[in-house]
């Protein structure tokens, strides 16, 4: 008998012992005390470690007697460090740990398009934003402007309508570029006349991070936000200085040379961002045609801040860019021949901007913005000039107020432009001039822990054709860290404009003014879903996921379309154009490999007259796949693939399917030194490998649609100074 108590009170020494030695906690967000799923957990001397559950909590099992330290870690929250002495008490295990939110990881990801003091992960209003170093990794692949940038993510596409001088828009989930506004630091910038070259004049080292949001985004941007925009942020003076220069060459003997300056002194402070780009013809199909223009470009944006309190900031600054640009026949451009189609374009652009903001208490602020953009540009092909100069003028006040559960903000806005015609057909006048009026408000509101509503609602006056009320609302269920759902909708217009894709086509020749009286504005409707997991497998692994449904319909489409006496001319037949599809976004992180894999099905018809039409270039499967190879401040590498899928063109038909294919890599040599190499296109997918660009003469071209890269393999590389 006294040999079963002993048997029986060693083994209840050893369960205690085993007991004791297993730590156990449940993780939680201090500021809404949700349970955080996939904290990661370790002892690093130990090399044990586990990660949390969906209830937040996590055990570690098997810990040798002794003194260890416990770090808990989670992505967009401040580590946190423990010490405990093992065998542990009761009381001393199984406690709840609180996170907290880390300020300066969630500072970088704070989005200002929605002009709301919330982070990104708490904004009902789905936004896709590019910042840091996945920014600084696609500024080198294009060093001369934003392209690449915007055509690498999913579900935007840089549509080229030039084959000589390279000038490309935006398309949003397949529509035309004049659905989506193109912004600076919120001020509507490249908008009208100066739309057609903006994404080739736009050079990204002075940008701090970019920002899209898709689908109808009105309330606070009016008229021209049906298929989304982009809002470009500029960085501003930091406590610390910076001076950053990068030089860039090609294969295609292409210079890139870039500067950028901020500092703060005290109560003021300054950036400074110059740029000089240079082109040289580059034909690399042997057709006798630049697919890369001959181009020269300068620069100049300087804004001061003044910060004359606590409560009061202003800033003010101008931007200026003049561009020389002819492409054409390769002799022609080089010189070697007096005769030969060419376009040149010659573009003078300057705008400023003002930008004040007053906390008028602890909960209110007071913000005013305005810019004045001059234009001047002038088109030449043989025998034929158009020239036109734009004025135009944004102005808007706001106030946002911050309640216990709710946010606020009201304002108006007044747009003016004034187009005027210097040169072209004397008989088809395009000159013009309107405004529009509008007043808006927005309120963001937190329903309960894991409801978030946010609604919109803005009336417009434009002169010309009347009035527009426009309603938005989004909302967000966030039923644990990992899974976050949002679905939205709103309702869009677009007041008529000549300065569309197929105009720039054309060149601006032949093509009829607007007849205002017999013309109204182009109206949609819009809504998305879509839902984002992120689930951590391991402490080295995790996925992240993004699905997204989207649908937007445009009623009474204004179309371009060639008249008897071969002239064009804007028609607006009963109809619509619906776009529908899907984006899926992956992201696989394991230690320093990651790989994001994106789809895009985009699905736009046209439907005119009760008869169904493919809408022309887009393609209605895209991939974008990118694998990289990143050792922290250190060195990456990454390769990229990009599938197009056939698309419709508007002779009626199919473009071919194809691959791109890149190489990226940068090395950091030092604090402030580093060296990158790119490898853009290495198949060489070309347009005039598989088709043709163009029919009749070089004396006499008649240009098909561009819907390939046209300027094939060509190779980039130089260095970055960062002071």
């Amino acid at each position: 008998m006294l040999k079963h108590l002993l048997l029986m009170l060693m083994l209840l020494v050893c369960s205690t012992a085993v007991t004791q030695n297993r730590f156990e906690a449940t993780i939680k967000n201090i500021e809404n005390e949700e349970p955080l799923y996939g904290v990661s957990v370790t002892i690093d001397t130990l090399s044990k470690g586990a990660i949390t559950d969906m209830d937040g909590f996590v055990a570690i099992t098997n810990i040798p007697d002794g003194k260890y330290t416990i770090e808990v870690r989670y992505l967009g929250f401040e580590t946190q460090t423990l010490t405990r002495i093992f065998p542990l008490t009761e009381e001393s295990n199984n406690k709840i740990i609180y996170l907290h939110p880390a300020e300066e990881e969630l500072n970088e990801v704070v989005i200002q398009s929605t002009r709301s003091s919330r982070t990104f992960q708490d904004i009902p209003t789905r936004i896709e934003f590019i910042a840091g170093e996945e920014l600084s990794e696609k500024g080198n692949m294009k060093p001369g402007d934003i392209r690449m940038l915007l055509n690498e993510s999913t579900g935007i596409q840089t549509q080229q309508t030039s084959a000589t001088s390279y000038n490309s828009s935006i398309r949003i989930q397949g529509l035309d570029g004049k659905y989506t506004q193109l912004l600076r630091d919120g001020l509507p910038l490249y908008g009208g006349y100066s739309g057609g070259l903006s994404l080739m004049q736009i050079a990204p080292l002075d940008l701090k991070q970019v920002e899209v949001i898709k689908g109808a985004s009105s309330t606070l941007y009016g008229g021209g936000a049906i298929a989304g925009l982009v809002n470009l942020i500029s960085k501003v003076p930091e406590n610390q200085p910076e001076l950053s220069l990068m030089v860039n060459g090609t294969s295609a003997l292409g210079l890139d040379l870039s500067g950028f300056y901020s500092e703060k002194y005290g109560k003021t402070g300054t950036t400074v961002f110059a740029s000089y780009n240079l082109g040289t013809p580059y034909d690399p199909a042997d057709n006798g045609l630049t697919a890369i223009p001959k181009f020269e470009r300068f620069t100049l944006n300087p804004k001061y801040y003044i910060y004359f309190n606590e409560r009061t900031d202003l800033n003010v600054g101008f931007n200026y860019v003049t561009e020389d640009r002819v492409g054409g026949a390769m002799d022609f451009v080089k010189g070697d021949s007096g005769t030969g189609y060419f376009e040149r374009n010659k573009t003078n652009r300057l705008s400023t901007q003002l930008l004040g903001s007053h906390r008028l208490n602890e909960k209110t602020s007071l913000t005013i913005k305005n810019s004045i953009g001059f234009f001047e540009r002038e088109i030449e092909i043989p025998n034929y000039i158009f020239a036109g100069k734009q004025t135009s003028s944004f102005s808007e006040f706001n106030i946002s107020t911050l309640q216990d559960k709710a946010e606020w903000i009201f304002g108006g806005n007044l747009w003016t432009e004034n187009f005027e015609q210097q040169q072209g057909d004397q008989n088809q006048d395009l000159s013009f001039s309107n405004y529009t009026l509008g007043i808006f408000a927005q309120n963001t509101w937190d329903l309960d822990k894991k409801w978030t509503l946010e609604t919109g609602f803005r009336t417009d006056y434009q002169n010309n054709y009347g009035l527009f009320v426009l309603p938005r609302l989004s909302l967000m269920y966030e039923p644990s860290s990992m899974l976050t759902l949002r679905m939205g909708g709103g309702m869009g217009y677009k007041s008529p404009t000549v300065f569309t894709e197929d105009v720039e086509r054309l060149q601006f020749q032949r093509v009829l003014p607007i007849n205002i009286d017999n013309t109204k504005a182009e109206q949609s409707a819009g809504f998305n879903l879509d839902g984002n997991y992120k689930w951590l497998l391991s402490n080295d692994l995790s996925l992240s996921t993004n699905v997204l449904f989207f649908y937007t319909s445009i009623n009474d489409p204004l179309i371009l379309t060639r008249s008897t006496d071969s002239n064009y001319e804007f028609i607006q037949p009963e109809g619509k154009i619906e776009s529908q599809g899907i984006e899926v976004n992956m992201r696989w992180k394991y230690k320093d490999l990651k790989m994001f894999i994106g789809y895009t099905l985009a699905d736009v018809s046209q439907r005119i007259h009760g008869a169904v039409e493919q809408y022309p270039l887009v393609a209605k499967h895209r991939l974008n796949n990118v694998l990289m190879y990143e050792k922290h401040e250190s060195f990456w590498i990454g390769l990229e693939g990009y599938y197009y899928g056939p698309q419709q063109l508007n002779d009626g038909t199919i473009g071919k399917s194809y691959w791109i294919l890149g190489l990226m890599t940068e090395k950091k040599l030092g604090e402030h030194f580093s060296l990158f190499l790119n490898l853009e296109n290495f198949l060489d997918t070309r347009q005039s490998r598989f088709d043709t660009i163009y029919t009749g003469s070089l004396n006499d071209p008649n240009f098909r649609d561009i819907y390939a890269p046209v300027d094939g393999f060509v190779i980039n590389g130089g260095f970055k100074i960062k002071l």
